[in-house]
């Protein structure tokens, strides 16, 4: 399996480890198959855990050389030997002199073969997600809920490629009862892959939109990709699809794949009515019983949807997860609402494709039309759109002044094409182009003003964080949006 600069980012620095099973080192060569000095095979350690990250092994460990476009782990292998690993796992050719280390042809392959191991012989429940958007929200959602009646784990941040999955699957205490797990994709045959090791007792498709399209070309392509996640269900296992996305309906029904669904079509098998945004809270109706979400925008109450399908499953009445939901806390950078001093900002940096920016930009709308102030969207490039980059950055241009949206400063490859699809629409604002991030907040100062709403989004490449930051130091200190009243 391959591995993304982007991807490589996600689990460079790993703060938090649970304590996984422990292994013999005769175990951990055995399963990954790999060549071993003799004296390690008959060595008596233990492998207590599994690091990808020299900065962060403890005594125990077992680290895994990782090699990829920024860094190599096989520069640090002799640092984390000398703070106490156990071994390390390394490709075939890296010369090293010690005895402590394990060759493999590739590491991120034994990664997974270890973690494909580790589902096997453990017994906690597996609910695996997948989608175009909406998993890490997802996710956190259960876990918050789910947490509440049974040990749960999920990973940190969104760790959910051919590193970070199998990372999360390890890392799972030996008396976990339930994990919860993203799966991602940016080329077909990645859920597969992925599937195989975390083998779900319940597999989620969140919902199949146009995102990745530079490594997939086409929306059927997708709804194939995600939907592939059923592929390592296990038997008696249980897959949920967002029942609204027809093509994805179609394509399960086509490939005679059983399902369940949820959504707000009258055919779903778990519906929501009465779906109510109102900017950065929400309510949903579901079996006669009302939601009240605190989160930001429709899309997170499609979120809580697909929670509540999946956590039904484990027995949960609505009344019970209806409460625990009102408590849950937004994610970070992700529809984040925060109040500032003077501004209200919606920190929604993480990601970006063109049906979350929409998302998004209606929910700016609603806020700044329920407090009379002037909305500011602060737009960086959505990535991997491939051929269709430069329209689709058009009609986000032309969405956001449908939307109202009186200020518009964006910036990176595709900026130009926001701003002439916003300026077509409406001449008559302001619309303002950055070469660069660093560029955008040098002059933040000059455009934003007190009480504006401040939406920030786009994809991780554009590093809006930034923004974020110097907007923090130009209006002042952050306080999180309450729960609503």
């Amino acid at each position: 399996m391959g591995i993304t600069g982007e991807n490589q980012k996600r689990t460079e620095s790993i703060l938090h480890k649970d304590q996984m099973k422990v292994l013999s080192i005769q175990q951990l060569v055995k399963t990954i198959g790999g060549k071993f000095n003799h004296d390690l095979l008959h060595d008596d350690g233990c492998v207590d855990n599994v690091s990808t990250d020299s900065r962060t092994i403890e005594t125990g460990d077992c680290f895994f050389a990782i090699p990829g476009p920024t860094f190599d782990g096989h520069a640090f292998v002799k640092q984390a030997l000398e703070k106490g690993a156990v071994c390390a796992i390394v490709r075939e050719d890296y010369m090293i002199a010690s005895k402590r280390v394990i060759r493999v042809p590739d590491t991120i392959g034994a990664l997974g073969d270890l973690a494909r191991w580790y589902r096997g012989c453990t017994g906690f429940k597996v609910v695996a997600i997948t989608g175009s958007a909406g998993k890490t929200t997802t996710r956190e959602i259960v876990y918050h809920v789910l947490n509440r009646q049974y040990r749960c784990h999920q990973a940190d941040k969104s760790f959910n490629n051919a590193i970070g999955l199998p990372l999360t699957i390890l890392w799972a205490d030996e008396n976990c009862e339930v994990a919860v797990v993203e799966l991602g994709s940016n080329a077909p045959g990645e859920i597969a892959y992925l599937t195989d090791i975390a083998r779900p007792d319940i597999a989620v498709v969140t919902n199949t939109l146009p995102a990745h399209l530079e490594g997939f070309g086409s929306l059927e392509a997708i709804v194939e990709e995600k939907s592939s996640i059923v592929s390592g269900l296990r038997p008696g296992g249980t897959f949920l699809i967002n029942g609204d996305q027809s093509v994805l309906v179609k394509h399960c029904k086509h490939e005679g794949i059983r399902y369940s669904s949820f959504g707000c079509d009258k055919n779903c098998d778990i519906r929501a009515e009465e779906i109510v945004s109102e900017g950065d809270h929400g309510r949903l109706v579901i079996e006669g019983t009302v939601v009240s979400v605190p989160l930001c925008g429709r899309a997170n109450l499609l979120n809580v949807l697909a929670a509540w399908a999946i956590c039904r499953q484990f027995g949960l009445s609505l009344v019970e997860f209806a409460s625990a939901v009102s408590t849950f806390q937004p994610v970070s950078m992700r529809l984040q609402v925060k109040r500032m001093d003077s501004i209200m900002l919606l920190n929604d940096c993480y990601n970006a494709n063109p049906a979350s920016m929409a998302n998004a930009v209606e929910c700016l709308e609603t806020i700044a039309g329920k407090t009379h102030s002037r909305s500011v969207f602060i737009c960086g490039t959505m990535a991997e759109l491939g051929a269709d980059s430069e329209r689709l950055h058009e009609e986000l241009g032309t969405l956001a002044a449908h939307h109202g949206v009186g200020l518009l400063l964006a910036t990176g490859p595709f900026g130009s094409a926001v701003t002439r699809g916003f300026t077509e629409v409406r001449s008559d604002l302001t619309a303002e182009v950055f070469e660069t991030t660093e560029m955008l907040c040098d002059n933040l100062q000059g455009f934003v003003q007190p009480d504006d709403i401040v939406l920030v989004k786009g994809s991780r490449s554009a590093r809006l964080e930034k923004a974020v930051q110097r907007l923090e130091m130009l209006f002042g200190s952050v306080k999180q949006a309450g729960p609503p009243a």
